[in-house]
């Protein structure tokens, strides 16, 4: 029985469905059987930082209305063998399209067959979130160093744990350290005090993340991307392994010793 995983944060582009793609990559390079589902109805987006756009059949909607089969309705991506699939969103429906209780179920049937079941919910709190979280056991919030993106996933919390997802986990991305010790950007620490939930990873602002999301090749699988890295650490802590968080401090002073030995700062 495997477990389904909601990926929120309440403000949009904050760096969600890249989260998603990453994590669920990450977890299927560990060996586990992975399912990203998108439930953002309308405004898909998980397909294409998947590199999957162009193999879209069916989609969640026709699965939940009987038009398909759950598995017509799966992208294998073919990367990994049977350990990796995409079930898309709709691109021509909206957010009602899709039932709580229907969630539910489709949830229930997928995590019988993969080890992770992870959703890639919609921005906001209207019906696309109450859908994302319904079938959920376990919510990471991803929020950026900014404050309104803050604020916003403050509220998410709240309205996962009133919904019984107790225990959300915090990811911060986009995090730039020199902003941070110029006391330019909110430290993590700021952000660990006023969300008061446990931090499960801290992903640095990286352009290979543009890169990676414009080629439909998720960073995770980039061994040069400290972002990548930062992915592929948070997706061991969601099988349970202990790692410790990038020492982000350290690799800028490394960085700094790289340009001084060429001369270059």
């Amino acid at each position: 029985m495997g477990e389904v995983i909601v990926i929120t944060s309440g403000k949009g582009g904050v760096g969600k469905t890249t989260a998603t793609a990453n994590l669920g990559t990450g977890l299927a390079a560990l060996g586990k059987k992975v399912v990203l589902v998108d439930t953002d109805i309308g405004l898909r987006n998980l397909d294409v930082v998947l590199g999957l756009e162009n193999r879209i059949v069916y989609d969640i909607v026709d699965v939940t209305n009987g038009n398909c089969r759950l598995k017509q309705a799966l992208i294998k991506d073919k990367r990994f063998d049977d350990r990796l699939f995409l079930l898309p969103a709709a691109q021509t429906k909206d957010k009602t399209a899709v039932s709580e209780d229907q969630m539910c179920v489709l949830t229930a049937e997928l995590k019988e067959e993969f080890d992770y079941v992870i959703i890639d919910c919609p921005a906001g709190i209207e019906q696309g979130f109450k859908n994302a979280i319904s079938g959920a056991e376990r919510g990471l919030v991803v929020t950026t160093p900014e404050v309104s993106a803050v604020r916003d996933a403050d509220r998410i919390i709240g309205l996962l744990e009133a919904a019984d997802l107790r225990d959300p986990q915090l990811i911060i991305n986009r995090l730039r350290p020199a902003m941070v010790k110029k006391g330019d950007m909110m430290d993590i620490n700021d952000m660990i005090d006023i969300l008061a939930i446990d931090l499960i990873g801290v992903v640095p602002e990286d352009e290979t993340i543009v890169v990676s999301t414009n080629r439909g090749e998720p960073a995770v699988l980039d061994n040069e991307s400290l972002a990548g890295e930062a992915y592929r650490n948070i997706a061991k802590r969601l099988t349970g392994e202990e790692v410790p968080l990038l020492n982000l401090d350290a690799n800028g002073s490394w960085m700094k010793r790289l340009k001084k030995m060429f001369g270059i700062s």
